[in-house]
């Protein structure tokens, strides 16, 4: 069972068509005009996606390019401070524990919470999945 409104009601209009049209070739018919909908539904779903792809693209260039280090700092700020944080807990920390461990000492250096910074960077730096997985789920 689908949860998108248009293809429910797609679905709805092909079984209606099965019941309410016995001749077959009108079935036909009313089945492909109905896939042509469909079709067009899509493409239009798709065309508005591209148009808010682009008009973030352009976003980023004008955010980018200011000079105010308010608004073209804030992505790379957050971008760096998820850095530090991986660098934290994957790096630094367990070289330091390592070393420490080498000349006797315990060693407690904090963690830090990567695991909750890792969607926001990965966000970020678009390397994120959800829009694939609704492409595959459509």
């Amino acid at each position: 069972m689908s949860f998108d409104p248009l293809t429910s009601a797609l679905d709805l209009g092909a079984k209606l068509v099965d019941r309410l049209i016995p001749d077959p070739a009108a079935k036909a018919q009313a089945v492909l005009q109905l896939m042509q909908l469909k079709s067009s539904g899509e493409l239009a779903r798709m065309t508005a996606d591209t148009d808010l792809a682009r008009a973030q693209i352009e976003v980023n260039k004008a955010e980018a390019t200011s000079a105010s280090l308010f608004v073209a700092g804030g992505r790379p700020f957050v971008i760096w401070v998820c850095g530090a944080a991986l660098a934290n807990d994957f790096i630094v920390r367990p070289l330091a524990v390592f070393v420490a461990g080498l000349l006797g000492q315990a060693a407690r250096w904090p963690a830090l919470d990567a695991q909750s910074l890792m969607p926001l960077l990965l966000g970020l730096l678009g390397l994120g999945a959800l829009r694939t997985y609704e492409k595959v789920q459509a």
